[in-house]
């Protein structure tokens, strides 16, 4: 639910760093392998959970979050503020009875998917504009609540035929969102901002010990994943990561808790703020290769889409019984085009040329990498099929046969498992650096003919390795 207060020149700057706030709204959402049955999916809502405060006090949860940062707002200026969290909604399986009527059941099996009960995460908003200046003092407060809902759906077979239906519910949620500003002392007009978001339900548990039943009851009263956006209609924010230095003290000063503010305006602009309960740095970015949200928190794309795509028929029906969001991205994994998966494999971001600035903004010049700052393929001095190296006295190039020697302060322990092994030179690379690095796979290595097709060699480094006599 959404109580609209912003005007569209902010929407417009939150719109930049929303996506980067869905990736922390649905961070961890529904993990791999996206089935309610698995038992990782049944301890869930990890980060940024707002519980009641009786709740809390017993389980060392925490009831609020408490965000400070500093600004630079002009004369007159309006703080806009976004509070998004999910509110845990749940859903009961019924089967439909012959002579009418309905019974609840742990799971109710169609030809596509097996529904099963689960909690959904329904986005919830709060969104407030306030003057600047009237937060001096005790400032403002802006308590909200989001009403009991409960929903039916029914559920037909691949005939149209009615066969059970699902039974949603949603519990109370009370809350409030307090807002100060104070001048800080100083030649500069800086004022710092304070933003906590609290959970006030009265709810009380059932025990006086913290137990799992307990924090099922307490997670449908929650403010689930909660985070704030705060922008300002004139004026900018100061980075918390890397202050100027005349301001190091005051940022220092300043009190996060279960959240931290960054900067996440567009393009690099100092004008929106994203304070998240997931540590990030300052405008944060959703990787372009990334072809959809996968949920699973932490996990590679490329490795997850490979094994979402592996699953059985029936872990990916039940899958798609267990969320919506969970089906999509199965269809996501079975549909995805070669090509697309080819770019999850990476990329390298730091070998680009920062060129000619971009069109100038109100306050901020933003330069755009364009080209490559070094195409090796341009270099026709080198030719890592064909160039050589003197080992020990040895020339050493594609095809010979060397013994690994990994060295120990310049690697890592899946290396340290190769010393001694025997390995074929692939190829030999020149780095911009003046480095020179032997490319190889290693002997006896039944996945060699699949590495050198793709080109995922090892490296290492000429007085790493030892010639070996041709045979």
């Amino acid at each position: 639910m959404t109580t609209s207060t912003i005007t569209p020149e902010i929407e417009t700057r939150f719109a930049a760093a929303r996506q980067v706030a869905d990736a922390v709204l649905f961070e961890g959402y529904v993990l791999y392998p996206y089935r309610a049955s698995a038992a990782k999916n049944r301890l869930r809502w990890q980060f940024g959970v707002l519980v009641p405060p009786a709740w809390g006090a017993d389980s060392g949860e925490h009831a609020f979050q408490r965000t400070e940062c500093l600004m630079e707002p002009r004369h007159g200026a309006t703080l806009f503020v976004e509070l998004r969290f999910l509110h845990a909604q749940r859903r009961v399986v019924q089967r439909a009875l012959p002579e009418g009527g309905y019974e609840t059941v742990p799971e109710l099996e169609l030809a596509d998917r097996v529904l099963t009960p689960w909690d959904e995460g329904v986005e919830e908003r709060v969104q407030l504009a306030v003057p600047v200046s009237e937060l001096s003092g005790e400032g403002r407060a802006f308590p909200f609540t989001r009403p009991v809902r409960e929903e039916t759906e029914a559920v037909y077979d691949e005939s149209g035929r009615l066969v059970g239906r699902l039974l949603r519910r949603r519990e109370e949620v009370h809350g409030t969102v307090r807002l100060t500003a104070a001048e800080l002392p100083g030649p500069y007009a800086v004022q710092r901002l304070t933003a906590v978001v609290e959970n006030t339900a009265d709810w009380q548990p059932r025990h006086t010990d913290s137990d799992h039943s307990d924090r099922e009851a307490a997670l449908p009263r929650s403010l689930v994943s909660a985070h704030l956006m705060l922008g300002l209609s004139a004026g900018s924010f100061l980075s918390m990561a890397d202050p100027p230095e005349w301001a190091k003290g005051a940022a220092a000063a300043c009190e996060n808790l279960h959240t931290w503010p960054v900067l996440a305006g567009e393009g690099g602009r100092p004008d929106v703020v994203l304070s998240s309960p997931i540590i990030l740095e300052d405008h944060p970015a959703i990787a372009p290769e990334s072809p959809g949200a996968l949920y699973d928190a932490l996990e590679i794309d490329e490795i997850l889409a490979l094994r979402t795509a592996a699953l059985t028929d029936q872990e990916k029906r039940e899958a798609r019984g267990t969320d919506a969001r969970a089906a999509a991205v199965i269809d996501l994994a079975d549909t995805m085009p070669p090509e697309v998966l080819e770019r999850l494999h990476g990329a390298v971001r730091s070998l680009r040329e920062i060129t000619e600035p971009a069109a100038a903004t109100d306050d901020v010049d933003l330069m755009r990498p364009e080209t490559p700052w070094w195409d090796p393929a341009s270099d026709s001095a080198f030719d890592p099929a064909r160039d050589r190296i003197v080992v020990d006295g040895r020339s050493v190039g594609l095809g010979s046969r060397v013994r690994l020697r990994p060295g120990l302060r310049r690697t890592d322990a899946q290396d340290l498992f190769l010393h001694g092994r025997d390995a074929l030179v692939e190829a030999v690379l020149h780095d911009v650096d003046g480095g020179v690095h032997l490319a190889v796979t290693v002997e006896g290595d039944p996945g060699a003919d699949i590495r050198r097709e793709q080109g995922r060699f090892l490296y290492f480094q000429p007085d790493e390795v030892i010639p070996l006599e041709d045979e």
